[in-house]
């Protein structure tokens, strides 16, 4: 340390000589050097870039661009300047007194800069790394994200398909290839984000992305990810904003359809002369929510705080992300016919905002289900430059998320009925004691239905003294001394996690060859419990779901917020497990790089997944399992050859052991590790063709890949409304496909965009389903007759057509025409279609296709830079099914909607949406 503290005052030193002469040599220059001036703007939204580098050219002598995009230099008049900006080509062009305004153009697939923010991020790069790439510039995230999901601006992506499923704030989901989510692998600054017990990812945790959003890079198939085990369906790399090097800030508004607001301000500091830079945000949303009854609001918060002095070996960069929210939802699929007879039918008879388990508590909307989260994540990253060509490259992070969902307990089998399409069984059956005339649930008939029930405890059986004595109680599984067990409160489900993990590269690179070795550890805690959130008119709860007591009142509440007390450490019902994950993981690379037309990359991982269950509540004579520890790894590697100066060819090949998630490992929920464990087998082969030129970007591809031994689980509901889950044993899929992704600038100021997306995912065999109950209980069996059937649950044709006119610098039009066809129903071990091997299949749902527009005006506003955005999604508010829960084909004696039977249960997607933003920078 004292060595290091005597080389950094040493190069203090040597600085401060440079800083002298510096200005001796600039006071001498400007009288024989002309001063350049100009502004670095994106080419396509005219919109300033703050922060680019300016350098001149063959030195390391330059500056950056301040808030509005302006720099000012010296430098002789037959010079040149160099200009980048992360996700930017680099620009070489004259330097001129007087530069005006400089075009920097999106790099086409490349986001290789944005390693500053941390060098452990895998960036594909263009005409080099052998991977099916795409990239969504920030300057789209911020401008037509608006009021929509965060996975929704990737549906114009080869091979995704993103819907807003029930149409609560952050309820949206993604499929990558047919994959969903929990088989394909998101990143944030190099980091997973994958729930490590079930896989799956949930947006409304990261509602603030698209604030803070740099870019995403969507790295479709085997990816070039060095974690231990890589992506299937694909890799989508999301990358935040690092500590800004100029000083400024902005503040902006965006207003949207059905009360929708969002207020954020930002501020960075600068770099200073020490080498510490800081920026921040805050954000506030809140909205009514297009779906009825699906209120949210919600809070964003991000700070960065950065280190680069200069001549130091050394960069660190500390960031902290969250997005504390709660929103209601809407969670039960909803019968076409429900659509038709509830709500206000639109032109095609049809109200997609119809809710059915929405209603009024007291005056105010309330709804069974509530979800409520906060999952901060802060990370560090560390790059240290070791010399002679080697690098270390470390990540550090940490998240404690906290939260859950809230639902029914007790009796709801007539108040929330699963797949029972309330036409027919509430209203034709006259089951109307909890619904009002429109069809929303009656909350406060439920309260005084309780209230109704339950006899004052103890007193017609002279318990007095009993603590409870005289109080209403409620109870699902009790019913003496008064306890009425009919009732129903309003449970929370708690999923909060404690999360820590490390990821460091040690990377050399000389000449035309680069090698890497690297770990990943991860260290994660579960804990799974329900407590009370409403007694809805009960005095207190008798729970019997504790197998160690014979039961429990609780009068004890918990806060459905994300920033409240979980109930942790308070009194719970039902069950409470907690499920401990560890990860080890070895990873290395070898790259050859002729820096002229050939890349070769070979890859290879190892890793160690640790599993073990603590159960509190439903295993008295096994309290702890066994610590799981299994194996997996994966070999992966492909070469990019580049034709001539315009277009390449690449393949990629892969072979992936990948371990089996939580569920599968104890797959009766219960302490025992199943015997028959198994790895999951997925093997990978793909070629594409690129082409770069002047004014035409082309890129195709075709891809194969098999997944054998799959293990899923899928929460459910039965008909008695009792929630449950069904849990599928060695699913075998292949999925096949080609896509193609196209630009064309067209004019100086007509940019087209295209991608045609065609896939064939098929089961390749048929397999079993267990079920079990809410007190995770096995009931039954089941067998699924799928083989040759189609994957359902994502599109697997997909086109886009993008058209952008840049009437102006300061005024801009966009417009969006997306198509999706060869989308399937989800299958479901209830519907009775594929329980005999004579099925008619997946149902095919209708195509669609829907229009966005947007418009962007940019203006100067006291004295600063400003834009104000528009954005019209599905501007002709077409009415289509965005996923259906059900295969119910349609006879000559069916009601039908667009030719589908109106029995089946669906999500219809959004009509027509709006919002507006305006921005101002300072």
């Amino acid at each position: 340390m004292f060595n290091f503290i005597n080389l950094k005052n040493q190069k203090q030193m040597r600085q401060i000589s440079k800083f002298a002469l510096v200005g001796i040599f600039c006071m001498m220059s400007s009288l024989t050097f002309a001063q350049v001036k100009g502004k670095v703007v994106d080419a396509e939204t005219g919109g300033p870039l703050p922060g680019a580098s300016v350098v001149i050219e063959g030195s390391t002598n330059g500056t950056s661009t301040g808030i509005d995009g302006a720099f000012e230099l010296n430098i002789e008049p037959s010079g040149n300047l160099v200009i980048s900006f992360i996700g930017y080509e680099q620009l070489v062009v004259p330097a001129q007194s007087d530069m005006g305004e400089i075009d920097l153009p999106l790099s086409a697939q490349s986001l290789a800069e944005v390693s500053i923010i941390a060098n452990v991020v895998d960036i594909a790069k263009t005409r080099e790394t052998p991977v099916a790439v795409s990239t969504i510039a920030p300057s789209e995230i911020a401008l037509k994200t608006g009021n929509q999901e965060f996975p929704e601006i990737m549906n114009r992506t080869p091979g995704v398909y993103a819907t807003k499923q029930g149409g609560g704030y952050g309820d949206s989901r993604l499929s990558l290839r047919g994959f969903d989510q929990r088989n394909t692998s998101f990143l944030i600054n190099g980091q997973p984000v994958n729930d490590m017990e079930n896989g799956w990812v949930y947006w409304s945790n990261w509602a603030g992305l698209t604030d803070v959003a740099s870019g995403i890079q969507i790295q479709r198939g085997l990816g070039a990810s060095r974690l231990a085990v890589p992506s299937v369906g694909g890799t989508v790399s999301i990358f935040t904003k690092a500590a800004d090097r100029s000083e400024g800030g902005s503040v902006a508004q965006v207003i949207g359809n059905d009360g929708y607001t969002k207020t954020t301000a930002t501020y960075s500091s600068g770099k200073n002369e020490n080498g510490w830079a800081s920026s921040f945000l805050l954000s506030k949303w809140a909205g009514d929510g297009y779906v009825y009854n699906t209120a949210g609001e919600g809070w964003t918060y991000f700070g960065a705080l950065g280190y680069a002095p200069e001549g130091s070996d050394h960069a660190l960069n500390l960031s902290i992300l969250g997005a504390g929210q709660w929103h209601h939802q809407r969670d039960l699929y909803v019968s076409i016919r429900d659509f038709q007879n509830f709500g206000t039918a639109n032109a095609d008879g049809i109200d997609p905002r119809w809710n059915s388990n929405g209603g009024t508590l007291n005056g105010e909307e309330y709804n069974m289900r509530r979800n409520f989260y906060n999952k901060p994540l802060a990370t560090l990253n560390w790059d240290w430059d070791l010399g002679e060509n080697l690098t270390l490259n470390t990540s550090l992070y940490g998240s404690a998320g906290r939260g859950g969902g809230t639902g029914p307990r007790g009796r709801n089998y007539d108040v929330l009925p699963y797949n029972q399409d309330l036409y027919g069984f509430m209203y034709e059956d006259s089951v109307t004691a909890f619904r009002n005339e429109d069809g929303t649930v009656n909350y406060d008939a439920i309260v005084a239905d309780n209230q109704a029930g339950a006899q004052p405890f103890g007193v017609a059986d002279s318990l007095e003294g009993h603590d409870f004595y005289g109080a209403l109680v409620g109870s699902n599984g009790y019913s003496e001394n008064g306890v009425f067990r009919s009732g129903m409160i309003r449970r929370a489900s708690m999923n909060s996690h404690d999360w820590v993990g490390a990821i460091s590269n040690l990377e050399y690179e000389k000449g035309n060859l680069r090698a890497s070795v690297g770990i990943d550890v991860r260290k994660y805690k579960g804990y799974h419990y329900r407590v009370i959130n409403d007694l809805l008119g009960f005095d207190a709860y008798y729970s019997t779901g504790n197998q160690n007591n014979e039961g429990q009142f609780i009068e004890t509440t918990v806060a459905a917020s994300p920033f409240a007390n979980t109930g942790l450490n308070g009194p719970k019902i039902d069950y409470y497990n907690v499920g401990k994950v560890g990860w080890t993981g070895l990873n290395g690379l070898v790259e050859y790089n002729n820096q002229s037309n050939i890349t070769a990359v070979l890859q290879a991982g190892v890793s160690n997944q640790s599993f073990q269950r603590e159960d509190y509540f439903d295993q008295p004579t096994n309290p702890i399992s066994e610590v799981a520890n299994v194996g997996g790894g994966y070999l992966k590697g492909g070469a990019n050859y580049n034709l001539d100066e315009k277009s390449n060819v690449f393949f990629n090949a892969g072979y992936i052991s990948r371990q089996p998630q939580f569920d599968a490992v104890f797959p009766s929920y219960a302490n025992n590790v199943n015997p028959d464990l198994q790895n999951e087998v997925i093997q990978s082969v793909e070629l594409g063709y690129g082409y770069l030129g002047k004014d035409l970007t082309l890129n195709v591809n075709a891809y194969a890949t098999n997944w054998g031994n799959r293990f899923i689980s899928r929460s459910l509901t039965n008909a008695l409304g009792v929630d449950g889950f069904a849990q599928f044993r060695d699913i075998d899929v292949q999925h096949n496909g080609i896509e193609l992704e196209a630009k064309h600038n067209t004019t100086d100021k007509l940019t087209l965009r295209g991608m045609v997306s065609v896939g064939d995912w098929r089961y390749t065999k048929d397999f079993t389903a267990t079920l079990y109950d809410d007190n995770q209980q096995e009931i039954g069996t089941g067998t699924l007759y799928l083989e040759g059937a189609k994957v359902g649950d994502a599109a697997q044709v997909t086109a886009n057509l993008g058209v952008d006119y840049k009437l102006s610098r300061k005024l801009a039009f966009d417009a969006g025409y997306r198509y999706v066809d060869g989308l399937y129903a989800d299958y479901n071990i209830l519907d009775n279609t594929f329980t005999t091997p004579d099925n008619a299949g997946a149902l095919k749902l209708p195509s669609y296709g829907l229009l966005d527009l947007g418009t962007t005006a940019r203006f100067d506003l006291f004295g600063h830079n400003a834009s104000f955005r528009v954005n019209v999604n599905n501007a002709l508010n077409t009415t289509y099914i965005a996923e259906s829960n059900t295969n119910i084909h349609a006879t000559d004696a069916s009601d039908t909607w667009n030719g589908v039977d109106t029995r089946n249960f669906v999500w219809f997607g959004f009509g027509r949406t709006w919002n507006a933003s305006l921005k101002y920078n300072f």
